[in-house]
């Protein structure tokens, strides 16, 4: 344990990024014989905003479900960091609909996670209204989700799975059913909470742009089977605002970005015309 944080600490001091999860050679075939995924090879580093990118099919979400815990991998291993300081606890889970208590307020629905651990309404109140404030939803603490918008409802969504304070953040497509002026906003949040707090994200998505106004890294898969196809980087600095979103280096990295994922939706359809 003790060489081990020591090789962790000299690994930061040195510039290099401690890994934090590796997925090496993972499958994952359905019951009905569908393989979800074949010999996934990639790995996660602390503090990444890696997006997994890629045409329905591809097995994005269920990558997601497997480092999630909530699936278990056919072949290959996940090889969690081995100090032994990251557990199921330390991930937090954004579904792609919030998924909150219809009949509990927005303050309840955040309690949630914290009550199941046994925390009290008392106790828990600073952390929840912290995370609250974090989404900019102070206003509304009293309110139910009937009362709340499609934008409001998934910012309650992210400050519960935020308010356990998770090094490991996992999101599936949580904006994709958002307008495009509401999915910008809640860009630009995400992106300002990640950067103050530094937990580890993992971002399903469909969209290009998003992609790259978010992550540090890109991972594009294809699907039949699901697969890693390519990773781009996207060594953009940050903060990323509007100004970032306008720009020039903006455009020609989702341009690359776009050229990839084509390349990897026309390897899925050569593999399915040939029959593979």
């Amino acid at each position: 344990m003790i060489q081990e944080k020591v090789a962790q600490t000299t690994a930061s001091a040195s510039g290099v990024v401690p890994t934090l999860l590796a997925l090496r050679g993972v499958g994952k075939v359905f019951s009905n014989g569908v393989t979800a995924l074949s010999d996934v090879n990639l790995t996660i580093r602390e503090g990444d905003f890696l997006s997994l990118l890629g045409p329905s099919g591809c097995g994005k979400s269920t990558a997601l479900r497997l480092i999630a815990g909530l699936s278990t991998p056919t072949s290959g291993v996940l090889d969690w960091r081995a100090d032994g300081s990251l557990d199921r606890s330390n991930i937090g889970f954004v579904f792609q609909e919030p998924t909150l208590l219809p009949w509990a307020s927005v303050f309840d629905n955040v309690w949630l996670p914290l009550r199941l651990k046994g925390v009290s309404r008392a106790k828990a109140a600073p952390a929840v209204m912290e995370m609250l404030a974090r989404v900019h939803l102070t206003s509304v603490e009293n309110a139910v989700p009937r009362e709340l918008s499609g934008g409001m409802k998934m910012r309650v969504s992210i400050a519960r799975a935020m308010v356990t304070k998770p090094r490991v953040l996992l999101m599936d497509e949580p904006f994709a059913a958002l307008d495009e002026i509401t999915r910008f906003k809640l860009n630009n949040d995400l992106l300002e909470l990640w950067q103050d707090e530094r937990f580890t994200v993992v971002f399903v998505t469909h969209s290009v742009f998003e992609s790259v106004f978010l992550s540090n890294r890109v991972v594009v898969m294809a699907a039949r089977p699901g697969r890693v196809f390519d990773e781009l980087a996207i060594e953009a600095s940050y903060p990323r605002d509007e100004a970032f979103r306008t720009s020039p280096d903006y455009a020609a990295l989702c341009r690359q970005t776009s050229d990839v994922l084509i390349n990897a939706i026309n390897s899925t359809a050569g593999a399915h015309h040939d029959g593979h």
